[in-house]
């Protein structure tokens, strides 16, 4: 996904060229900040929109590290909207799971280590929000960035010692639970293309082949599109689960194969438009572990084709 244009700031106070072109250098790294931060690419947007136009108002003479001001006012506004942004997500109807964004033309940042892909992951996205706002600031900071706990301090008001607590305690809220393997993208796409073929096909024993006995299946359809309000747990229910995927596909229907947070992905293609997205994670053996479904209209505006 290309970050759009921000908008210009007010008429009165309109920013040197100069200091758009020096603010448009930085805007990736914001947007993939405040994206971490929300789990929503929607959100992000606005944080980062509301970033330059204070930075267009700001006096340049108090500023003396552009990176570091841009960052903790990105990083400060993020946390004042999680309050609210976490208000509507317990109300939220169903599963909720992150804003799927497609990361092969690097929207995200650069994601050439395992730990930069498991950063920007839909499955660490959803474990981060067991993280308070400031549990999740620190450990975006840290983890995603690369700050230094002095750094971190400094951005957000904090001793040096806090930081390290925080970061130490978030750290294990996000990682509890089933871990994560990596495989490679090549037998990422293999399972990936069989399990298109089975679940098109409606062949649950084909399914059952390409799961892990504790395979979990969480669908977001926000209330909008039918999905299943619970996750689906365990291989024998979550392949007749998924067999009946095909009932939802029209004669137009196609699924594209894209990265997407990182991992290898699929677009579900209806009428032309795209209709869900579909990320796969895989357990030690290079079997299925978990299938998480995005259908929600609302969270498909990063999916671009």
């Amino acid at each position: 996904m290309e970050p759009s244009t921000p908008p210009l700031p007010p008429e009165d106070s309109a920013a040197p060229a100069a200091d758009i072109t020096e603010f448009m250098e930085h805007r990736p790294r914001l947007f993939s900040l405040a994206y971490r931060m929300f789990g929503a690419a929607s959100e992000a947007e606005d944080v980062v929109q509301e970033v330059y136009l204070r930075w267009a108002l700001a006096d340049r003479a108090e500023i003396a590290n552009i990176e570091a001001w841009l960052t903790t006012v990105t990083v400060n506004l993020c946390r004042t909207q999680l309050v609210s942004a976490r208000a509507r997500r317990e109300t939220y109807v169903g599963q909720w799971l992150p804003e799927p964004v497609p990361t092969g033309g690097g929207a995200l940042g650069p994601l050439g280590t395992v730990e930069e892909r498991e950063s920007v992951s839909l499955a660490v996205l959803t474990a981060m929000e067991r993280l308070s706002p400031i549990e999740r600031a620190v450990f975006v900071l840290r983890e995603a960035f690369g700050y230094s706990h002095a750094e971190i301090a400094e951005m957000l008001d904090l001793t040096v010692a806090n930081t390290q607590q925080i970061f130490h305690r978030a750290g294990q809220r996000v990682r509890t639970g089933k871990q994560r393997f990596v495989v490679s993208a090549e037998h990422a796409r293999t399972m990936i293309e069989k399990f298109l073929q089975a679940a098109s096909t409606g062949d649950v024993d084909g399914l059952r082949e390409l799961l892990a006995d504790d395979v979990v299946s969480v669908a977001d359809g926000g209330g909008r599109v039918v999905a299943a309000k619970i996750p689906v747990v365990g291989g024998d229910v979550v392949a007749r689960y998924l067999s009946n995927l095909r009932r939802f596909l029209s004669p137009t229907s196609r699924f594209e194969f894209t990265e997407i947070n990182g991992d290898v992905g699929l677009i579900l293609i209806q009428d032309e438009i795209p209709a869900g997205v579909l990320v796969f994670d895989f357990d030690e053996a290079g079997s299925i572990a978990a299938v998480r479904t995005v259908v929600n209209p609302v969270k498909l505006g990063a999916v671009t084709m």
